[in-house]
Protein backbone atom coordinates (compact mmCIF):
# COMPACT_ATOMS: atom_id res chain seq x y z
CA UNK A 1 0.00 0.00 0.00
CA UNK A 2 0.94 3.30 -0.88
CA UNK A 3 1.04 5.55 2.25
CA UNK A 4 -1.49 8.41 2.40
CA UNK A 5 0.49 11.73 1.91
CA UNK A 6 -0.56 14.22 4.95
CA UNK A 7 -2.60 11.48 6.62
CA UNK A 8 -5.39 14.39 7.66
CA UNK A 9 -6.29 13.97 10.56
CA UNK A 10 -8.35 17.45 11.72
CA UNK A 11 -12.16 17.87 11.58
CA UNK A 12 -13.04 18.62 8.95
CA UNK A 13 -15.05 16.33 7.08
CA UNK A 14 -13.73 13.40 4.61
CA UNK A 15 -14.43 11.34 1.82
CA UNK A 16 -12.21 7.86 1.00
CA UNK A 17 -13.21 7.71 -2.86
CA UNK A 18 -12.63 4.37 -4.21
CA UNK A 19 -12.19 4.62 -7.57
CA UNK A 20 -10.10 7.38 -9.00
CA UNK A 21 -11.12 7.30 -13.09
CA UNK A 22 -12.76 10.23 -14.86
CA UNK A 23 -15.99 9.69 -13.21
CA UNK A 24 -14.34 9.82 -9.74
CA UNK A 25 -12.38 12.90 -10.79
CA UNK A 26 -15.72 14.82 -11.18
CA UNK A 27 -17.10 13.43 -8.13
CA UNK A 28 -13.49 14.74 -6.34
CA UNK A 29 -14.18 18.31 -7.42
CA UNK A 30 -17.82 18.48 -6.17
CA UNK A 31 -17.12 17.02 -2.84
CA UNK A 32 -13.94 19.46 -2.52
CA UNK A 33 -16.85 22.44 -3.87
CA UNK A 34 -18.60 21.51 -0.77
CA UNK A 35 -15.91 21.87 1.88
CA UNK A 36 -15.14 18.12 2.02
CA UNK A 37 -11.60 16.79 2.50
CA UNK A 38 -11.24 14.05 -0.25
CA UNK A 39 -8.68 10.98 -0.13
CA UNK A 40 -8.47 9.58 -3.94
CA UNK A 41 -7.58 5.96 -3.74
CA UNK A 42 -7.38 3.60 -6.49
CA UNK A 43 -4.60 0.51 -8.07
CA UNK A 44 -2.19 2.88 -10.04
CA UNK A 45 -0.61 6.51 -9.08
CA UNK A 46 -1.31 9.49 -10.43
CA UNK A 47 -5.09 8.90 -11.02
CA UNK A 48 -7.34 10.95 -13.01
CA UNK A 49 -8.92 12.01 -9.11
CA UNK A 50 -5.76 11.94 -7.62
CA UNK A 51 -4.68 14.76 -9.60
CA UNK A 52 -7.53 17.07 -7.94
CA UNK A 53 -7.75 15.23 -4.32
CA UNK A 54 -6.33 17.01 -1.16
CA UNK A 55 -4.87 13.37 -0.89
CA UNK A 56 -4.32 9.75 -2.38
CA UNK A 57 -3.39 6.10 -1.19
CA UNK A 58 -2.43 3.17 -4.15
CA UNK A 59 -3.79 -0.10 -3.06
CA UNK A 60 -5.70 -3.48 -4.26
CA UNK A 61 -9.03 -2.53 -3.31
CA UNK A 62 -10.42 -6.39 -3.71
CA UNK A 63 -7.88 -6.83 -0.87
CA UNK A 64 -9.81 -7.39 2.05
CA UNK A 65 -7.32 -6.43 4.19
CA UNK A 66 -5.12 -3.88 2.58
CA UNK A 67 -9.19 -1.89 1.82
CA UNK A 68 -9.88 -2.93 6.07
CA UNK A 69 -6.38 -1.36 7.25
CA UNK A 70 -7.06 2.32 4.90
CA UNK A 71 -10.58 2.65 6.09
CA UNK A 72 -9.35 2.24 9.50
CA UNK A 73 -6.18 4.48 8.72
CA UNK A 74 -8.18 7.26 7.37
CA UNK A 75 -11.36 7.40 9.01
CA UNK A 76 -13.19 8.48 6.80
CA UNK A 77 -16.82 10.31 6.85
CA UNK A 78 -18.05 8.59 3.59
CA UNK A 79 -16.86 5.80 1.47
CA UNK A 80 -17.48 6.53 -1.41
CA UNK A 81 -16.83 3.17 -4.01
CA UNK A 82 -16.72 4.72 -7.68
CA UNK A 83 -15.85 1.76 -9.66
CA UNK A 84 -16.90 -2.30 -8.72
CA UNK A 85 -13.41 -4.15 -8.42
CA UNK A 86 -13.46 -3.38 -4.44
CA UNK A 87 -13.91 -5.73 -1.84
CA UNK A 88 -17.40 -4.83 -1.45
CA UNK A 89 -17.93 -7.67 1.23
CA UNK A 90 -15.36 -5.63 3.21
CA UNK A 91 -17.65 -2.62 2.99
CA UNK A 92 -20.71 -4.53 4.42
CA UNK A 93 -18.69 -6.20 7.53
CA UNK A 94 -17.25 -2.45 8.59
CA UNK A 95 -21.14 -0.89 7.57
CA UNK A 96 -22.60 -3.42 10.00
CA UNK A 97 -19.97 -3.74 12.44
CA UNK A 98 -18.20 -0.43 12.81
CA UNK A 99 -21.44 1.82 11.51
CA UNK A 100 -18.99 2.88 8.06
CA UNK A 101 -20.79 4.95 6.27
CA UNK A 102 -20.66 3.91 2.73
CA UNK A 103 -22.45 5.77 -0.38
CA UNK A 104 -25.05 5.16 -1.48
CA UNK A 105 -25.07 1.44 1.37
CA UNK A 106 -22.75 -1.39 1.28
CA UNK A 107 -25.86 -3.24 0.23
CA UNK A 108 -26.42 -1.66 -3.10
CA UNK A 109 -22.55 -1.73 -3.96
CA UNK A 110 -22.32 -5.36 -3.00
CA UNK A 111 -25.46 -6.57 -5.01
CA UNK A 112 -24.98 -4.25 -7.95
CA UNK A 113 -21.45 -5.35 -8.48
CA UNK A 114 -22.93 -8.55 -8.57
CA UNK A 115 -24.64 -9.43 -11.66
CA UNK A 116 -26.25 -12.81 -10.26
CA UNK A 117 -27.22 -10.41 -7.17
CA UNK A 118 -29.28 -7.92 -8.94
CA UNK A 119 -30.68 -9.52 -11.18
CA UNK A 120 -32.42 -11.54 -8.86
CA UNK A 121 -33.07 -8.84 -6.74
CA UNK A 122 -35.34 -7.05 -9.69
CA UNK A 123 -36.51 -9.91 -11.42
CA UNK A 124 -37.53 -12.49 -8.12
CA UNK A 125 -37.40 -10.33 -4.97
CA UNK A 126 -38.84 -6.84 -7.16
CA UNK A 127 -40.83 -9.16 -10.30
CA UNK A 128 -39.88 -6.55 -12.49
CA UNK A 129 -39.77 -7.06 -16.03
CA UNK A 130 -36.30 -8.58 -17.31
CA UNK A 131 -34.86 -10.57 -20.10
CA UNK A 132 -34.71 -14.66 -19.88
CA UNK A 133 -31.82 -15.48 -18.00
CA UNK A 134 -30.03 -18.55 -16.29
CA UNK A 135 -26.59 -18.43 -14.30
CA UNK A 136 -24.03 -21.46 -14.69
CA UNK A 137 -20.63 -22.58 -13.41
CA UNK A 138 -19.23 -24.60 -15.57
CA UNK A 139 -19.71 -25.35 -19.54
CA UNK A 140 -21.80 -27.95 -19.28
CA UNK A 141 -24.30 -26.58 -17.69
CA UNK A 142 -24.50 -23.80 -20.08
CA UNK A 143 -24.73 -26.42 -22.65
CA UNK A 144 -27.53 -28.07 -20.73
CA UNK A 145 -29.52 -24.93 -19.91
CA UNK A 146 -29.06 -22.82 -23.42
CA UNK A 147 -32.20 -24.01 -25.01
CA UNK A 148 -34.35 -22.18 -22.11
CA UNK A 149 -33.38 -18.69 -23.95
CA UNK A 150 -32.16 -19.80 -26.87
CA UNK A 151 -29.92 -18.16 -30.01
CA UNK A 152 -29.24 -15.58 -30.22
CA UNK A 153 -28.04 -14.69 -26.57
CA UNK A 154 -25.69 -13.12 -24.78
CA UNK A 155 -22.81 -14.76 -22.24
CA UNK A 156 -21.25 -12.35 -19.55
CA UNK A 157 -19.39 -13.10 -16.02
CA UNK A 158 -21.30 -12.20 -13.23
CA UNK A 159 -18.75 -9.86 -12.05
CA UNK A 160 -17.50 -7.58 -14.45
CA UNK A 161 -17.58 -4.20 -16.23
CA UNK A 162 -17.10 -2.21 -19.39
CA UNK A 163 -18.04 -5.27 -21.92
CA UNK A 164 -15.49 -7.60 -20.33
CA UNK A 165 -15.88 -11.06 -21.22
CA UNK A 166 -19.40 -10.17 -22.68
CA UNK A 167 -19.80 -12.40 -25.48
CA UNK A 168 -22.72 -13.14 -28.34
CA UNK A 169 -24.08 -16.94 -28.54
CA UNK A 170 -25.23 -17.68 -32.12
CA UNK A 171 -24.79 -21.37 -32.14
CA UNK A 172 -23.80 -24.48 -30.45
CA UNK A 173 -19.93 -23.76 -31.87
CA UNK A 174 -20.00 -20.16 -30.19
CA UNK A 175 -20.25 -21.82 -26.20
CA UNK A 176 -17.27 -22.62 -25.62
CA UNK A 177 -15.07 -19.60 -26.53
CA UNK A 178 -17.53 -17.55 -24.57
CA UNK A 179 -17.65 -19.51 -21.76
CA UNK A 180 -13.37 -19.27 -21.81
CA UNK A 181 -13.37 -15.55 -22.19
CA UNK A 182 -16.23 -15.17 -19.88
CA UNK A 183 -14.13 -16.64 -17.07
CA UNK A 184 -10.59 -15.13 -18.22
CA UNK A 185 -12.19 -11.99 -18.20
CA UNK A 186 -14.31 -11.67 -15.21
CA UNK A 187 -13.10 -10.56 -11.77
CA UNK A 188 -12.31 -12.35 -8.87
CA UNK A 189 -11.32 -15.56 -10.87
CA UNK A 190 -14.77 -17.03 -10.55
CA UNK A 191 -16.14 -19.46 -13.59
CA UNK A 192 -19.57 -18.24 -13.16
CA UNK A 193 -22.10 -16.61 -15.76
CA UNK A 194 -25.26 -15.44 -16.85
CA UNK A 195 -27.05 -16.45 -19.77
CA UNK A 196 -29.53 -13.63 -21.26
CA UNK A 197 -32.05 -14.14 -24.26
CA UNK A 198 -31.45 -11.62 -26.84
CA UNK A 199 -34.37 -8.73 -25.89
CA UNK A 200 -35.46 -7.04 -29.09
CA UNK A 201 -35.55 -3.62 -28.09
CA UNK A 202 -36.31 -0.48 -29.90
CA UNK A 203 -33.64 1.58 -27.61
CA UNK A 204 -31.57 1.54 -24.26
CA UNK A 205 -32.04 4.49 -21.75
CA UNK A 206 -29.94 5.40 -18.84
CA UNK A 207 -32.58 6.87 -16.22
CA UNK A 208 -30.53 8.92 -13.47
CA UNK A 209 -32.73 8.59 -10.35
CA UNK A 210 -31.89 10.61 -7.07
CA UNK A 211 -32.34 9.29 -3.76
CA UNK A 212 -31.89 12.52 -1.50
CA UNK A 213 -33.81 13.64 1.89
CA UNK A 214 -36.06 15.58 -0.29
CA UNK A 215 -37.20 12.53 -1.83
CA UNK A 216 -36.78 10.32 -5.45
CA UNK A 217 -35.85 12.64 -8.64
CA UNK A 218 -35.19 12.27 -12.29
CA UNK A 219 -33.26 13.71 -14.98
CA UNK A 220 -34.53 13.52 -18.74
CA UNK A 221 -34.08 9.85 -19.99
CA UNK A 222 -30.50 9.58 -21.70
CA UNK A 223 -30.24 7.67 -24.99
CA UNK A 224 -26.70 5.90 -26.21
CA UNK A 225 -24.82 3.71 -27.98
CA UNK A 226 -22.20 0.79 -26.92
CA UNK A 227 -19.96 -0.51 -29.01
CA UNK A 228 -18.05 -4.01 -27.47
CA UNK A 229 -20.49 -3.50 -23.98
CA UNK A 230 -18.87 -0.17 -23.46
CA UNK A 231 -20.35 3.53 -24.22
CA UNK A 232 -19.45 5.51 -27.01
CA UNK A 233 -22.14 8.11 -27.17
CA UNK A 234 -24.73 9.38 -25.18
CA UNK A 235 -27.30 12.28 -25.75
CA UNK A 236 -30.07 13.86 -23.63
CA UNK A 237 -33.35 13.94 -23.93
CA UNK A 238 -34.03 10.53 -25.13
CA UNK A 239 -37.91 11.35 -26.34
CA UNK A 240 -40.51 8.91 -24.43
CA UNK A 241 -44.05 9.17 -24.29
CA UNK A 242 -45.66 9.77 -20.87
CA UNK A 243 -46.93 6.57 -20.14
CA UNK A 244 -43.18 4.74 -21.10
CA UNK A 245 -41.73 7.73 -19.08
CA UNK A 246 -44.35 7.03 -15.70
CA UNK A 247 -43.13 2.92 -16.15
CA UNK A 248 -39.76 3.78 -16.27
CA UNK A 249 -39.63 5.83 -13.04
CA UNK A 250 -41.96 3.49 -11.28
CA UNK A 251 -39.27 0.80 -12.13
CA UNK A 252 -36.43 2.76 -11.51
CA UNK A 253 -37.74 3.77 -8.00
CA UNK A 254 -38.93 0.87 -7.03
CA UNK A 255 -34.82 -0.63 -7.39
CA UNK A 256 -33.68 2.68 -5.68
CA UNK A 257 -35.95 2.18 -2.84
CA UNK A 258 -35.09 -0.83 -2.11
CA UNK A 259 -31.34 -0.90 -2.17
CA UNK A 260 -31.55 2.14 0.21
CA UNK A 261 -29.39 5.08 0.82
CA UNK A 262 -28.62 8.07 -0.41
CA UNK A 263 -27.08 9.22 -4.01
CA UNK A 264 -27.43 8.70 -7.68
CA UNK A 265 -27.77 5.73 -9.59
CA UNK A 266 -27.72 5.14 -13.16
CA UNK A 267 -30.25 2.78 -13.70
CA UNK A 268 -30.40 0.90 -17.39
CA UNK A 269 -33.58 0.24 -19.33
CA UNK A 270 -34.96 -1.45 -22.55
CA UNK A 271 -37.52 0.37 -24.38
CA UNK A 272 -39.59 -2.44 -26.66
CA UNK A 273 -42.33 -0.89 -28.23
CA UNK A 274 -44.67 -0.06 -25.67
CA UNK A 275 -42.82 -2.05 -22.57
CA UNK A 276 -40.13 -1.41 -20.25
CA UNK A 277 -37.58 -3.84 -19.04
CA UNK A 278 -35.18 -3.36 -16.26
CA UNK A 279 -31.32 -4.42 -17.98
CA UNK A 280 -28.62 -3.37 -14.76
CA UNK A 281 -27.59 -0.43 -12.59
CA UNK A 282 -25.18 1.10 -10.97
CA UNK A 283 -24.87 2.89 -7.25
CA UNK A 284 -23.10 5.89 -8.59
CA UNK A 285 -22.97 8.09 -11.76
CA UNK A 286 -22.84 6.51 -14.82
CA UNK A 287 -20.31 7.24 -18.13
CA UNK A 288 -23.45 8.01 -20.20
CA UNK A 289 -24.60 10.50 -17.69
CA UNK A 290 -21.29 12.62 -19.05
CA UNK A 291 -23.84 14.39 -20.67
CA UNK A 292 -24.75 16.27 -17.63
CA UNK A 293 -21.78 18.59 -17.68
CA UNK A 294 -23.43 20.64 -20.30
CA UNK A 295 -27.47 19.69 -20.65
CA UNK A 296 -28.07 20.54 -16.68
CA UNK A 297 -27.29 22.95 -14.13
CA UNK A 298 -26.27 20.46 -12.06
CA UNK A 299 -24.38 17.60 -13.57
CA UNK A 300 -25.01 13.85 -12.50
CA UNK A 301 -21.80 14.21 -10.31
CA UNK A 302 -22.87 17.50 -8.68
CA UNK A 303 -26.54 15.56 -7.65
CA UNK A 304 -24.60 12.63 -6.33
CA UNK A 305 -22.95 14.58 -4.14
CA UNK A 306 -25.48 16.74 -2.43
CA UNK A 307 -27.84 13.58 -2.29
CA UNK A 308 -24.87 12.15 -0.33
CA UNK A 309 -24.47 14.49 1.81
CA UNK A 310 -28.06 15.11 3.34
CA UNK A 311 -28.94 18.45 1.30
CA UNK A 312 -31.69 18.32 -0.99
CA UNK A 313 -31.44 18.72 -4.69
CA UNK A 314 -34.63 20.74 -5.10
CA UNK A 315 -35.66 21.20 -9.05
CA UNK A 316 -33.40 20.13 -11.94
CA UNK A 317 -32.85 22.50 -14.90
CA UNK A 318 -32.62 21.47 -18.33
CA UNK A 319 -30.48 24.11 -20.08
CA UNK A 320 -31.11 22.13 -23.46
CA UNK A 321 -30.74 19.10 -25.92
CA UNK A 322 -26.69 17.77 -25.53
CA UNK A 323 -24.74 15.31 -26.44
CA UNK A 324 -21.21 13.74 -25.45
CA UNK A 325 -18.86 11.64 -27.61
CA UNK A 326 -15.83 9.26 -25.90
CA UNK A 327 -12.61 10.18 -27.10
CA UNK A 328 -11.19 5.87 -27.87
CA UNK A 329 -7.66 5.68 -28.28
CA UNK A 330 -5.70 2.51 -29.37
CA UNK A 331 -1.76 2.40 -28.27
CA UNK A 332 0.70 1.50 -25.70
CA UNK A 333 2.95 4.39 -24.07
CA UNK A 334 2.94 7.05 -20.87
CA UNK A 335 3.82 10.07 -22.46
CA UNK A 336 0.30 11.52 -24.20
CA UNK A 337 0.15 14.46 -26.54
CA UNK A 338 -3.48 16.12 -27.20
CA UNK A 339 -3.97 18.46 -30.24
CA UNK A 340 -5.96 19.96 -32.58
CA UNK A 341 -8.31 21.35 -29.72
CA UNK A 342 -8.97 24.71 -31.03
CA UNK A 343 -10.38 23.40 -34.46
CA UNK A 344 -12.81 20.95 -32.21
CA UNK A 345 -13.82 23.47 -30.06
CA UNK A 346 -15.01 25.71 -33.26
CA UNK A 347 -17.44 23.21 -34.54
CA UNK A 348 -20.23 24.86 -32.32
CA UNK A 349 -20.94 27.62 -29.68
CA UNK A 350 -21.87 25.32 -27.09
CA UNK A 351 -18.95 22.75 -26.58
CA UNK A 352 -16.35 21.36 -24.14
CA UNK A 353 -13.75 18.99 -23.91
CA UNK A 354 -12.77 17.24 -20.86
CA UNK A 355 -9.58 15.66 -20.64
CA UNK A 356 -9.20 12.86 -18.12
CA UNK A 357 -5.84 13.11 -17.64
CA UNK A 358 -5.20 9.36 -17.40
CA UNK A 359 -1.32 8.83 -17.00
CA UNK A 360 -0.87 6.02 -20.26
CA UNK A 361 -2.53 3.61 -22.47
CA UNK A 362 -2.02 0.15 -22.60
CA UNK A 363 -4.57 -0.82 -25.54
CA UNK A 364 -7.93 0.72 -25.58
CA UNK A 365 -8.69 3.41 -23.17
CA UNK A 366 -11.24 6.28 -22.78
CA UNK A 367 -9.32 9.45 -22.56
CA UNK A 368 -11.49 12.21 -23.30
CA UNK A 369 -15.23 13.19 -23.94
CA UNK A 370 -16.63 15.91 -26.37
CA UNK A 371 -19.53 17.44 -25.43
CA UNK A 372 -21.97 19.84 -27.43
CA UNK A 373 -25.61 21.92 -26.75
CA UNK A 374 -27.46 22.18 -29.89
CA UNK A 375 -30.95 23.25 -31.32
CA UNK A 376 -31.99 19.38 -31.09
CA UNK A 377 -30.61 16.10 -30.14
CA UNK A 378 -29.53 15.04 -33.28
CA UNK A 379 -27.70 18.26 -34.13
CA UNK A 380 -25.92 18.12 -30.86
CA UNK A 381 -25.13 14.85 -31.32
CA UNK A 382 -23.61 15.29 -34.75
CA UNK A 383 -21.36 18.02 -33.40
CA UNK A 384 -19.89 16.02 -30.60
CA UNK A 385 -18.78 13.04 -33.01
CA UNK A 386 -17.78 16.02 -35.15
CA UNK A 387 -15.35 17.25 -32.41
CA UNK A 388 -14.36 13.79 -31.73
CA UNK A 389 -12.92 13.33 -34.99
CA UNK A 390 -10.67 16.45 -35.16
CA UNK A 391 -8.97 15.61 -31.72
CA UNK A 392 -5.73 14.24 -31.95
CA UNK A 393 -3.96 12.11 -29.48
CA UNK A 394 -0.18 10.67 -29.50
CA UNK A 395 0.97 7.92 -27.64
CA UNK A 396 5.05 7.44 -27.24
Amino acid sequence: MTSICNNFNGKRTKALLLGSGELGKEVCIELMRMGVYVIACDKYENAPAMQVANDFAVINMKDKEELRALIHKVEPDYVIPEIEAISTTTLVELEESENLNVIPSAKAANITMNREAIRNLAANELDLPTSPFFFASSLEEVKDNIHTVGYPCIMKPVMSSSGKGQNTIRNEEDIERAWIDACTSGRGGEARVIVEGFVKFDREITLLTISACDGIHFCKPIGHRQEDGDYRESWQPEILDDELMIECKRIASQVVKSLGGYGLFGVELFICGDSVIFSELSPRPHDTGMVTLISQDMSEFALHVRALLGLPIGEITFIGPSASAAVVVEGRGNDLTYSNLKDALSVCKSSQIKIFGKPSVDGHRRLAVTLARANNVDEALDFAKQMRSKIGVEVK
